[in-house]
């Protein structure tokens, strides 16, 4: 069985053979970055495959979050490269809830909340620890607080 680190390693040489830039440059970024959080800390070690996820998860956060900071600086052409070098990692996250099936998943959390005697906004805490198992890598975490703030206003 292949490790997600492996299977980019693989992409990366693939693109670079195949002379895509863009995709080769931003696999390059995210190794660098997964390297980085191998050596991060007391000794270096061997990320998991959730753990390499949660890499990419943040660099294509970064790269969301970056399109629209270029967007809102009227630099639409950096912004669709940062919108594009997205769109590569997202090809290799699992794919992201719907609003439906994560309003559900908080929905149901909300319930469990109430019926452990926890109830309006100070239940953040614990609706938030019974729904973010449920929803890790398939749901952003600003999504889930702001539907768990709703749900519990």
């Amino acid at each position: 069985m292949t490790t997600l680190k492996a299977k980019l390693q693989e992409d990366l040489t693939t693109a670079i053979k195949a002379r895509d830039e863009l995709r080769s440059s931003t696999l390059r970024l995210t190794l660098t970055a997964i390297t980085k959080e191998e050596v991060a800390g007391t000794e270096a070690r061997e990320l998991s495959d959730d753990e390499v996820l949660k890499v990419i998860a943040k660099e294509a956060k970064k790269r969301r979050e970056a399109a629209d900071a270029f967007a809102q600086g009227g630099r639409a052409e950096q912004a669709e490269r940062e919108i594009a070098e997205g769109e590569v990692l997202s090809g290799y996250l699992p794919k992201q809830l719907t609003d439906d099936e994560l309003a559900a998943i908080v929905a149901q959390a909300v319930e469990e909340a109430k019926a452990a005697g926890a109830e309006g906004p100070r239940a953040m805490g614990a609706v938030m620890k019974i729904v973010n198992p449920k929803v890790a890598g398939l749901a952003e975490g600003g999504r889930v607080a702001a539907l768990v703030k709703k749900a519990l206003a």
